[in-house]
């Protein structure tokens, strides 16, 4: 993804400054904080001591948490013809990141809005879109379904006062720049040559190459291969922004470069470049999540917070408070799935061992903030790129935004909702800076500083935005998704070459199942399996879905 300069000039100073709109330019927008309810999961923070349990409840395997990773462990449970399991989810909805909502009768997302089709290191992944009707095999090569398929334009930047097609600035750069494009470009090139980059990559070692990358930061990487052009590095940030949640001064090299070498590598301008393909729905990804929880049925039970896990000899006992009628209920079960962020499952389990707390102790998270923008009429546009599925303004502290209503057929463009993402892993708020600053900025924060604040951002874009908004909703997310520091993936790659089952080890007639499959292994300890994007070190659908199907083929 690439983006664009500013023009230069006072005329083009004057003109962003005329476009901050005052308080009073948005007193008629209405909205909330919706989505998310902080005050559940700040309960089980707050709270030592619990009700006797109410009810009693019996079932083979319970799954703690329906996010990506406790949908896809529940799909690979019915798929080896295992009914006899249940599901529980803080939230009214299961999905996680990926849900999504309405406003004024439009879909739109509340977190992550596309996936990339998926190559042959996600055979899972790609069964579950062949299941789901996305791609078919035609005249024997898999074609996706167009339909789903991001439609062009699909992405520009604002960048000196106009928009351009792509995300990496490229008008009006000079020929430094373009030097560190093709230089960037070469050592992306490299890195694919030197190791495997899979995506999904939570179930395969890293290379010894890839072992001294996961140790230094991004912008460490940058500074030894002497890239300092401003250009490179806001765009390489807002990758990482992008994907991670935080900067190029916090995520590990490995992260900045497993962006591109697992993906469509780094083109610099000039060179020939294959569209990456890239599925999305009005809703986002929510279009995925709400396909894997609907076969569930009464055995997904939303609203149910898990207060503790605990292992015996013969099975696991799991309590969880019914957020509705405030009971706690207490499940019996053979086995458990822990398909929550590490942070929550070494606070719930009762006896959590060693791994699992180092892994909390080690991995950081990012908070972000989604808002969902209903505009009435079509904006005016500024020179340049057309209106794109994905909108980003060079500079802005925020990623841009995407259009709910961009894969729609209506010949005329009429009232969408714009999905406006900031993350806040490198925020800086009151003196204090990184993710702790970010979630008192986004707790403390009112709705109405929010709306002033992201209508100002881009306002600079779209002068009459203000004018043209009647709602926006915003959703927050305090710890989002694993930022992967440099500590984090030192942890994990320890981890993996201590825990992870040896090919040799396999037997000779599952082996070439294994090699097929890259989704064999997820972290276990006696009757316990843990599924969740944080055992990769970082938040992408496809790590979420092949960590939790494992563990759904494993217990």
């Amino acid at each position: 993804m690439q983006r664009r300069h500013f023009l230069a000039g006072a005329a083009a100073a004057g003109l962003t400054a005329a476009c901050k709109p005052s308080a009073s330019d948005t007193q008629h927008i209405t909205g909330d904080f919706t989505g998310i309810h902080i005050a559940r999961g700040h309960q089980l923070r707050g709270t030592t001591a619990w009700p006797a349990p109410f009810v009693q409840r019996r079932t083979r395997v319970l799954i703690a948490g329906g996010g990506v990773a406790g949908l896809a462990a529940a799909r690979a449970l019915r798929l080896r013809g295992m009914d006899d399991f249940a599901l529980l989810e803080l939230e009214d909805s299961a999905g996680g990141n990926a849900r999504g909502s309405h406003i004024n009768g439009i879909a739109c997302p509340q977190g992550a809005h596309y996936l990339p089709t998926p190559g042959d290191d996600a055979p899972v992944l790609q069964d579950l879109l062949e299941e789901l009707g996305l791609r078919q095999r035609v005249a024997g090569r898999w074609q996706y379904d167009e339909r789903h398929l991001c439609h062009s334009p699909q992405e520009r930047l604002f960048f000196h006062g106009a928009w351009q097609d792509g995300l990496l600035p490229v008008q009006g750069v000079g020929s430094d720049t373009l030097a560190q494009y093709r230089r960037f470009a070469a050592l992306v090139a490299s890195a694919q040559r030197a190791a495997p980059w899979p995506m999904p990559s939570a179930n395969r070692p890293l290379a010894p190459m890839q072992i001294a990358l996961a140790a230094i930061t991004f912008e460490a990487y940058l500074g030894n291969n002497g890239l300092t052009d401003p250009q490179l590095r806001w765009y390489l940030n807002y990758c990482c922004q992008d994907d991670f949640g935080a900067g190029l001064s916090t995520v590990s090299a490995w992260a900045g470069l497993h962006y591109f070498a697992s993906r469509h590598g780094f083109h610099a301008p000039g060179t020939e470049a294959e569209r990456e393909g890239v599925l999305t729905w009005p809703e986002g990804n929510a279009w995925l999540t709400q396909r894997l929880a609907a076969p569930l049925l009464e055995r997904l039970h939303t609203g149910c917070m898990v207060l503790r896990v605990e292992q015996g000899k013969h099975g696991v006992t799991v309590d969880a408070i019914n957020t509705r009628t405030q009971a706690v209920e207490r499940w019996q079960a053979e086995h458990a799935i822990v398909a929550l962020p590490v942070f929550v499952a070494a606070r719930v389990l009762a006896q959590p061992p060693d791994f699992l707390q180092q892994a909390a102790h080690r991995t950081t998270y990012a908070p972000w903030l989604v808002a969902n923008i209903h505009i009435t009429q079509p904006l005016v546009d500024r020179p340049g790129a057309a209106p794109s599925w994905d909108n980003v303004l060079y500079g802005a502290p925020g990623l841009g935004y995407v259009d709910a209503m961009h894969q729609s057929l209506h010949p005329v463009p009429g009232a969408t909702v714009l999905t406006y993402y900031r993350a806040l892993g490198d925020a800086s708020w009151q003196g204090q800076t990184g993710p702790g600053a970010g979630r008192q900025q986004l707790h403390n924060s009112p709705w109405t500083t929010w709306r002033d604040t992201i209508v100002a951002e881009l306002a600079t874009a779209h002068p009459d935005l203000a004018r043209k908004t009647d709602r926006m909703d915003i959703t927050r997310y305090g710890h989002a998704m694993a930022i992967p520091t440099p500590a984090a993936m030192a942890f994990l790659h320890q981890f993996r070459s201590q825990n992870m089952p040896q090919r040799s080890s396999i037997k000779r007639k599952q082996l070439s199942k294994a090699l097929q499959s890259h989704a064999m292994w997820a972290p276990q300890s006696g009757r316990i399996s843990f599924a969740h994007a944080d055992w990769a070190g970082y938040s992408v659908f496809e790590e979420a879905f092949a960590l939790g199907h494992a563990a759904g083929e494993q217990v």
